[in-house]
């Protein structure tokens, strides 16, 4: 039988961690798009040398666990600690929380690359060949066509994009960050009763998720409502 008691009592407990999470997902996805954004542009280039090694970073990425890349990124720099130094970035990257940032970070631009590549190309030929014919250049077109309508209907895969990295952030407690996940594994270990623990740490991440999924929806149906009159 759960103790309810119980449950309730550790409810206030996990919450603690919810700030760490949401940070770690906001800073990552906020990353995450920038770099993705840059790579799907890149991506659109005829020249081979420049889409084959943004192709090639996508392929790593997305074909090795998010959890094998967290351990590279915390335990392997240190290898290249005296470089680090050198340019001056070892300070943030010995921090557990930038090499979580990171990690997530890249794995979002891998993913999002594909998503906002495939949302570019699904644009239609002709708006582009009519912003052309008004006169607009190529860098106004991108800006005011291309990009708005290409972003519209990435929504909704960026909206699992978003859940399955608040999702991912529980993984940072491997690396001894306390957000949920992490808050969980300590109270495990000092009560031994895992199934209260796990159940309210899952309700904490299925409770954020749906307020995550509601606020996307609505702003989805915002930014498309001839969608909804469909």
């Amino acid at each position: 039988m759960i103790d309810i008691g119980f449950f309730l009592e550790i409810i206030p407990l996990l919450l603690a961690g919810l700030p760490l999470t949401l940070q770690l997902t906001a800073a990552s996805m906020a990353i995450g798009f920038v770099l993705a954004l840059m790579l799907a542009l890149a991506q659109q280039s005829k020249r081979r040398m420049v889409v084959w090694p943004i192709r090639a970073f996508v392929e790593v990425f997305r074909g090795t666990p998010l959890l094998m890349q967290i351990f590279l990124i915390y335990y392997g720099l240190g290898q290249f600690r005296p470089w680090l130094q050198t340019i001056g970035i070892w300070p943030l990257l010995r921090e557990p929380y930038w090499c979580a940032i990171l990690a997530l970070s890249l794995n979002e631009a891998a993913y999002g690359s594909e998503i906002l590549r495939g949302a570019i190309k699904a644009v239609p030929r002709g708006l582009v060949e009519a912003a052309t014919a008004s006169g607009m250049s190529k860098v106004l077109t991108l800006r005011l066509v291309v990009l708005p309508l290409a972003l519209r209907q990435a929504i909704p895969n960026y909206s699992n994009e978003i859940v399955l990295m608040v999702k991912g952030t529980s993984l940072a407690s491997i690396i001894t960050l306390m957000e949920v996940t992490g808050i969980a594994q300590n109270l495990i270990s000092e009560t031994y009763r895992a199934v209260e623990v796990f159940i309210a740490a899952g309700a904490i991440y299925l409770a954020l998720n749906f307020a995550i999924i509601s606020a996307l929806n609505a702003l989805e149906t915002r930014l498309t409502p001839y969608r909804t009159r469909a």
